[in-house]
């Protein structure tokens, strides 16, 4: 099973952790399967961009970037070229490091 060690996050993850799961799983089911309670508003349907993740190693082991999530990404706080959506970013058998971004744009906790 791969590793997924998350780099610290004020809210989700202070002291930051190390965590496995499947080959298979997205990385957003990874988290919130181990009590990292990163935020998914669209209920992981690829419907927004709260759960936009930064993977600082292990980027290429994931599965491709379909059109939708890469429209989607466009519309994320703080992109960088290795943004994925952790919804949609599959777990290969490689490990990987990910940085949850300290802000994300989510319409319906700001009440918009």
């Amino acid at each position: 099973m791969p590793i997924i060690k998350i780099l610290p996050h004020p809210e989700c993850c202070p002291q930051g952790a190390e965590i496995s799961a499947p080959a298979g799983t997205s990385i957003c089911e990874a988290l919130l399967e181990n009590h990292i309670a990163i935020e998914h508003a669209c209920d992981m349907s690829c419907a927004c961009t709260t759960c936009h993740v930064i993977v600082r190693e292990g980027f290429s082991s994931l599965n491709e970037l379909d059109e939708n999530e890469e429209d989607l990404l466009d519309r994320a706080w703080g992109l960088e070229p290795q943004s994925r959506l952790s919804c949609q970013a599959i777990l290969a058998q490689t490990d990987l490091v990910v940085e949850i971004p300290r802000y994300s744009i989510n319409h319906a906790k700001e009440n918009h």
